[in-house]
This record gives C-alpha cells, sequence and structure tokens, in this order.
C-alpha cells in the first residue's frame, strides 16, 4: 500500500525547494512521485492518503552531539530510549560521543553499538574517542576505527590538554580525512567550576568558570591548524577538519571566524539550552540541578553573541548535546549534580519559538541548522526529495502551540530545565528506514 502526502509544505534548502507539493511513497518507503503546487497526486485504490494542511515535510533532522550511555550506563539511557526521544524529537539521525563505559575508543565497541542500533528506527553515527580512554596521553587508534567506517573523533568533555598529543593528534587523523570534534576547555582554569563566573556565581557562593577558558583551548587549536598548514599540511595531505561542540563565548566565535579567514578548515554548533537561557536563569531557578552543565550557561553579553552568529552564519549547525542522568545526580545541591540536560525532545520547538518566531531566522536556516549542515559535516551524504530515493523525512506542524511535560518524555531520563515551558512548533513524527512512525493522528482522506 502507497501512501500518499497531500498539500505539504516541502522544504528542503539542499534543493532550494520550498513550496507547497505532495510526495507518494511505496510501501517500502521509496520515493515513487512527487509534485509540486496545488495539484494533489491521483490515489490509486488502496492508497493511504495524510491531508498535511500545509504541514511542513523536511529533511530528516540530524543531531551531531549525543550521549546515549550505552554500553555501561544504562540506568540513565539505553541506545533504545535514546532513540525514542530522538524519533519524539523529529530526528532520524544521531551522532554517539564516546563517553561510554568502557570509551568507544576501538572498533569492537563501535561494532556493538552499530550492532545494537541496528534494528531501531533512527541511524546513529558513532564518534570514536581521540585517545585511549579520553585520558588524552596515547591516542586511539585513527586507521583502524577509519576502516570500520568512524568519521569522527572527540575526546568531549575532556579536551586534550597536552599541545604536543594535540598536534600529534592532527597529523595522524590528516591521513584519514577525520573530522575533529573539541569541547573546548582548559582544564586548569575550570576545575572544580559549576557555573559562569561572575556576579550571580559569587551571589550563590558557587566556583565559577572563566568564559575565557573556551577560547584559550579554542586558540591553541587554531594555532596549531595554523602552524601544520604551513609546515606539515599541503594538497596531499590535507589538514583535518575541526569542528567547535556547544560553543558559548564571543571570544571562541570571534576566534571561528578570524581562522576562517585564514583558510583553517573550522565549524562550529551551538545548543538549543545556550542560546535560550543565561546564568540569570540558574540564579533564579528552583532546582538548579536541572540547569548545570557545560560549557555553562553564559552570560547576557555571550548570549546574545551567539544569537548574532546563528544570524549572520557564522554557527553552522544547532546540536544538542543530549546529556541523560538518573534523578539523583541532579535532584542535589548544584555543587554535586552532574554536568548535562536532555534536549532531544526539545530541540526543534526551542529553535522555531526563539529564532524563528521571532524573526531572527527563517524556517529554512533553522532547517539547514538542523539536518543540512549536521549532515554535511559529518561528511554524510544530502538528503533529497527525489522518485527512487528512500524517504528520510521529518513531519514538522509548525504553528502547533504545545507544552513540554514530564508525561510526554520518552527518553529515560528527565533533566531538563524545559519542563513546563510552551512552544510553537512540533515535530509530528518521522518516516525513516521503510517506517513511518506518528502522525497516527491525521485523518486519511481516501
Amino acid at each position: 500500500m502507497s501512501i500518499i502526502f497531500q498539500r505539504a509544505h516541502l522544504l528542503n534548502p539542499a534543493e532550494n525547494l520550498d513550496g507547497e507539493g505532495s510526495i507518494k511513497l511505496s510501501d517500502s518507503g521509496v520515493i515513487e512521485e512527487i509534485a509540486t503546487g496545488p495539484a494533489d497526486i491521483a490515489p490509486h485504490t488502496g492508497d493511504r492518503t495524510i491531508d498535511m494542511n500545509g504541514m511542513l515535510i523536511v529533511p530528516g533532522l540530524f543531531d551531531m552531539h549525543c550521549h546515549f550511555r550505552e554500553p555501561g550506563q544504562e540506568y540513565k539511557e539505553t541506545l533504545e530510549t535514546g532513540s525514542r526521544a530522538a524519533v519524539a524529537g523529529g530526528f532520524t539521525g544521531v551522532a554517539l560521543m564516546p563517553n561510554t563505559k568502557p570509551v568507544t575508543d576501538n572498533p569492537q565497541t563501535v561494532a556493538y553499538i552499530r550492532e545494537q542500533a541496528r534494528q531501531l528506527p533512527v541511524d546513529m553515527e558513532v564518534i570514536a574517542a581521540m585517545t585511549v580512554g579520553s585520558g588524552g596521553e596515547t591516542l586511539a587508534p585513527f586507521g583502524r576505527l577509519s576502516k570500520c567506517g568512524v568519521r569522527a573523533v572527540s575526546d568531549d568533555g575532556t579536551a586534550i590538554q597536552n599541545s604536543n598529543i594535540m598536534r600529534l593528534a592532527f597529523e595522524y587523523a590528516s591521513n584519514f580525512d577525520m573530522l575533529f570534534i573539541q569541547h573546548c576547555e582548559d582544564i586548569s582554569l575550570t576545575r572544580g567550576g559549576i557555573m559562569n563566573e561572575g556576579r550571580y556565581s559569587a551571589m550563590l557562593g558557587l566556583k565559577g568558570i572563566p568564559d575565557v577558558a573556551e577560547a584559550i583551548t579554542l586558540g591553541r587549536d587554531m594555532m596549531l591548524l595554523d602552524y601544520l598548514g604551513r609546515h606539515k599540511f599541503g594538497p596531499d595531505l590535507p589538514a583535518p577538519r575541526y569542528h567547535v561542540a556547544h560553543i558559548s563565548t564571543k571570544g571562541a566565535l570571534d576566534q571561528v571566524r578570524q581562522a576562517r579567514a585564514q583558510g583553517i578548515r573550522v565549524t562550529c554548533e551551538v545548543t538549543p539550552h545556550h542560546f535560550t537561557l543565561t546564568e540569570e536563569d540558574l540564579f533564579k531557578a528552583d532546582q538548579k540541578g536541572n540547569f548545570i552543565m557545560k560549557p555553562p550557561l553564559c552570560s547576557r553579553e555571550n548570549h546574545e553573541a551567539l544569537i548574532e552568529a546563528i544570524i549572520d552564519g557564522t554557527i553552522d549547525a544547532i546540536a544538542t548535546d543530549h546529556a541523560p542522568h538518573a534523578l539523583h545526580e541532579k535532584e542535589c545541591p548544584p555543587d554535586q549534580a552532574a554536568f548535562g540536560i536532555t534536549g532531544l525532545e526539545t530541540a526543534l520547538g526551542l529553535t522555531i519559538s526563539e529564532l524563528v518566531e521571532t524573526g531572527r531566522i527563517s524556517m529554512a536556516r533553522a532547517i539547514e541548522l538542523l539536518s543540512i549542515n549536521p549532515r554535511s559535516i559529518m561528511g554524510l551524504e544530502s538528503i533529497r526529495f527525489e522518485t527512487g530515493n528512500a524517504a528520510n523525512f521529518t513531519f514538522i506542524d509548525p504553528r502547533e502551540s504545545w507544552t513540554y511535560s514530564a508525561d510526554r518524555i520518552r527518553s529515560k531520563a528527565s533533566n531538563s530545565p524545559f519542563i513546563g515551558r510552551t512552544m510553537t512548533g512540533r515535530a509530528i513524527g518521522i518516516c525513516h528506514k521503510g517506517q513511518l512512525h506518528g502522525l497516527e493522528e491525521q485523518p486519511d482522506t481516501h
């Protein structure tokens, strides 16, 4: 039985597609027909027809920064519960960070994750560690990891502090065109810190994290890449691609702009919580644990710089840094709380509410940030709405007003500062791997 999505708003920035149309899928999820404009696709006997009433069909959203905790910390999240949260948020693909137990620093752990994820409804790209055990001392086997399909490496949460190890990592990875994803943090400045250093940390009596710690590590890496570009890399050995995880400060953004002007291949992402909240929200919160994360919620000045960087194109992607924790790890004094929050289920709503509805960016730009650019940065094939291609869609109602409540959480964890928040715009389903998830309440019209 084929499914026809009639009267949809087809939006795919990769194809400059933005307008009314209809799409027909085979029972195996392959695009059979596409019509642009107001004309419907004529159904055949037995076809299921769904009237989208102007709702969006976009390339499947992709989150390039997630923590699903398996193996080793399944009490927080599993691959299955994480995929459930991804589907609820409209994501058809995610990239998983390596801070599992054991750390994902070898082909065997990569293979385990892939096998466990094979039957799940979303794609899972595995990001491997830069160093063995993410200890920052011995390089992981990039060659073996590359051979088994790993596209990116990161010691997320523990940036390599030794500059010589970082240099060797750049040189080694250049042989395999691997993406470096760096959590930029000078640990000598941040050790023991809980929140952004400033007036609010002083009033709360919490040790602060100076925002310059992000720019210092990023600056070192950019100088290394510039040096190696002049003395080591060239046409036959290109410099590795570098991606700044969850960028949060004006200083780091300025360094990204400067590095790009020098020809360094650098991209960056921002999280919804960093463009939505500030340190003042933590100060005012009764339950502060769900406002504790790294990098910390920033100052108003840095927050405004992030918004401007989203608008002017400096920021390439929106990533959730989905970091589930058990209740006891968050419902505790803030100086004992684990860092991180869940984010898959609220990312789209916050993006539309905070950026699109306010007129800061267009819906097309939002889809670039949430789908097109993350896939490109990860070296994945772009999604095109063409006959013969397998459907990889996210369905969005951009007008729906909804409240994120505890009873609609699909993650195993509930450590979110956005519970009770009302947003505009929600994912109402996905179509991927030949399966339709969601759209249950949309009536058939044939």
